[in-house]
């Protein structure tokens, strides 16, 4: 009898297990080598994900300090697609469990995406904005006031810059 418990507990773990791993999920920045240089310092405080449905890469770079976010920040926009959105995000923010005061989100089309089928352009005609900019590697700045403080970066002109820093979240059901 314990066995037989002891399996199906085993077996019911495992399929739960499985349904929750949308996300496989990295203590490193395993952004491709590609981008800009002076972001490689930052790969060790930074965290990867990959998911959820299609291998679509997200990566979080948090800061604690201001110069060193002012540093990479210029950087940062150069990853960036172009026309992708900056999005504003209000502190602290909590994505898949980790929470970040100051920071950046990439996010990013699958690697080895075929430019030519799935142009790195806005999705026509969607309009939910994070499957609109899917194709794009946007941006999401956590930003507190102090470390990330809008009055001291510049924001590109063209870029559009889109605040959910004040945004109603739904309550939970």
């Amino acid at each position: 009898m314990k066995r037989t418990a002891t399996l199906l507990a085993a077996l019911v773990f495992c399929v739960m297990g499985s349904a929750y791993a949308i996300y496989s999920v990295s203590d490193k920045g395993m952004w491709p080598k590609s981008w800009p240089k002076e972001l490689e310092p930052l790969r060790k405080q930074s965290r990867t994900a990959v998911g959820p449905m299609i291998p679509q890469e997200h990566y979080d770079i948090p800061f604690t300090k201001r110069k060193e976010f002012e540093t990479a920040w210029p950087h940062l926009l150069k990853v960036k697609s172009k026309g992708a959105p900056v999005i504003l995000i209000r502190s602290p923010d909590v994505w898949l469990g980790n929470s970040m005061n100051a920071g950046v989100r990439i996010h990013c089309p699958p690697a080895r995406t075929d430019k030519q089928a799935n142009p790195e352009a806005p999705i026509a005609g969607v309009t939910n904005l994070r499957e609109r900019w899917m194709r794009t590697n946007d941006i999401e700045l956590v930003v507190d006031g102090e470390i990330v403080d809008l009055n001291r970066i510049p924001l590109p002109a063209d870029t559009p810059v889109i605040d959910e820093r004040f945004k109603v979240k739904e309550p939970k059901k």
